[in-house]
This record gives C-alpha cells, structure tokens and sequence, in this order.
C-alpha cells in the first residue's frame, strides 16, 4: 500500500502551529487547532478580509506592498494627516503627515514613500517624503489640485490627473526626481478621481471622470498613449502593480462596486470583486498581492482592509475530514 512518505518522500508532521513558509502540496496536522492543513495554489484570485485599519477614513493614499503597506492622510470626517504601517497582519499607527489632507496621491513603498496634492482645505502640491518614521516636507507640485492619481517611487514619481479649483478636471502630468517636480506631457483625457499604477517610465492611468470613464492610457517616461478601457466604466478607484499587470478595484459607478479588473498590458479582464464594495479608497502592491484599505462603503466611512491573492497563489486550506 503507498504511503505519503513514499509519494511524497517525508511524512506528515505534526505541528503546534501553521510551518511559515509551506511548499504546494505539502500537509501538516496543526495539534493546537486539531485540524489538517495543505498547501495549495489558487485556481482564481480572490479578496480575503484582513484586520481593520485603526482609523476609518475615505480619500486617503496609500503605498507599499500586500505585506508592508502604507496608508496616510484623508478624511474621517474631518481631514487628517495620520498614518498607519501594516505588517500583512494588523495597522500601528506612526507618526502622521506635516500637512493634515485628504484627496492627496503617493508613490513608492513602506519605507520610502511619497504623498503629494490634495485639499487642506485649501488646493495644495504639497509634497512629503516618509522614511519609515517620520515625513519630510519636500519641494511642491507646479500644479496644486486634488483628486489625482500617482506611480512610481520616492525617487522617481509621476502625478497624473486631478481636479483644480473650483470643479475642473486636468489632465497635467508631472515627474519627481526626489527633490522637485518637473512639468511633462498630459494625458489624452483630461480627468479626476483616477487612479494609477506603474513606474515614472512604464505608467498606468485608468477610470475617472467627469463623465465616468474606463479610459486607460499608458505612459511611456514622454506622452501618454490611449490603450483598451476598463470593463466597469467608474470613477473614486484604487489601483496596483505595473504597467504590464495591474489591477484595478473598487470606485462608484455610481453605485458604489466592487468591481475588480486585471489588466496585461493589452486588455482588461473582470476577476471577482471585493468583499466590501466601497469606493475614494486606496491600493497598493502587485496584481498577484495587492492591498485595498479604507473608502466609504455607502453609508459610512470604512477601516476595512483585504487582500488579494491572484490566481497560481498560495493559500492554506484546512482539510475536513468526516
């Protein structure tokens, strides 16, 4: 008679809690929650809920990856400039912006990130560096507005995108080269409440409005070009990965959606959507592990958190056995 060992060439162990870095197809027995686990890969990607930020809050920015994140500024509802860390568990609070806004933008990671734009309540290009402890002010936008979009890293950041006062939506393009921000192109379609993946030179815009757009254009480092749209025309989105592989999720069609799309550098295909519709949230990490946080659900103002596991992905599964 086979046995695992002999498929497989070790034994099921026995352990008192989850092994942190399982290999596909391996099982355990876990004798703390007296289960079976094994380790599989995804057949589709799919949101799980993660623990909640410390904060509920909308029109936030956020950066970073699946497993260190950033989330920073925003509305709760009055403005605000706190900022939390996440650990791929649970948000700690850090120390909070030099300049208390919501509706801003952001570039890079956990440790080296940029926030930039927003209202104050005044229409601002503030710009700040994070470190991983604390901000820094740095030169501003040429262009002050609200509601714009951001890619890149600390070093190396586009702002895309936006609304000036009192209603109008731009389409002015800048680039960051970690001291001060210089004019370049615009995009083809003028609009806000966008949002943005990508790098400096390998950019992504998609959605927005006015009116309520699927539009996506990809920057090449000098102008814009208009590529395949969205499936779900929406606006007040959130984004994450590269230009070749991004995913796009949340926003208000209106209504407030779900709605989650990958893109692969040519087309849009729908995935399923989050857990918790909501829209004027934020995003970070890549298409296969991405990070949604914050936003308004409808009613109310959300602290919700989930995360992305994109087809191919592991995932442990507990075995149930009768």
């Amino acid at each position: 008679m086979a046995t695992y060992k002999g498929i497989k060439g070790f034994s099921i162990q026995n352990l008192s809690a989850d092994p942190s870095n399982p290999i596909e197809g391996e099982m355990w027995y876990n004798s703390t929650s007296n289960v079976w686990k094994v380790e599989e890969a995804t057949a589709a990607g799919a949101w799980a809920t993660g623990n909640n930020m410390n904060t509920a809050r909308s029109y936030l920015a956020g950066a970073g990856t699946q497993t260190a994140g950033l989330g920073f500024g925003g509305y709760t509802p009055a403005l605000t400039g706190a900022t939390e860390e996440y650990d791929g568990n649970s948000w700690t609070t850090v120390n909070p912006l030099n300049t208390t806004r919501s509706d801003l933008a952001a570039a890079g990671i956990q440790t080296a990130a940029l926030g930039f734009g927003g209202i104050t309540p005044a229409y601002t290009g503030a710009t700040e560096e994070y470190d991983g402890n604390s901000w820094t002010s740095s030169n501003p936008l040429n262009t002050a507005r609200r509601l714009l979009a951001g890619a890149g890293t600390q070093t190396a950041g586009l702002a895309f995108g936006g609304r000036l006062p009192p209603n109008t939506a731009t389409n002015a393009t800048e680039e960051y080269d970690g001291n001060s921000w210089t004019n370049s192109n615009n995009l083809n379609t003028a609009r806000m409440e966008l949002a943005g993946a990508g790098t400096q030179t390998a950019g992504l815009a998609f959605g927005g409005q006015p009116p309520t757009t699927a539009a996506t254009e990809e920057y090449d480092g000098i102008s814009w070009t208009s590529v395949n749209s969205m499936n779900t025309a929406r606006s007040e989105l959130a984004g994450a990965g590269i230009q070749t592989a991004a995913l796009a999720f949340g926003g208000g069609i209106p209504p407030v959606t779900g709605a989650t799309e990958e893109y692969d550098g040519n087309s849009w295909t729908t995935v399923n959507p989050l857990n918790t519709a909501r829209y004027i949230l934020a995003g970070a990490g890549t298409q296969s592990a991405a990070l949604a946080f914050g936003g308004n659900n409808g009613p109310a103002l959300s602290a919700a958190t989930e995360e992305w596991l994109g087809a191919g992905s592991p995932t442990t599964k507990t075995i149930t056995v009768s």
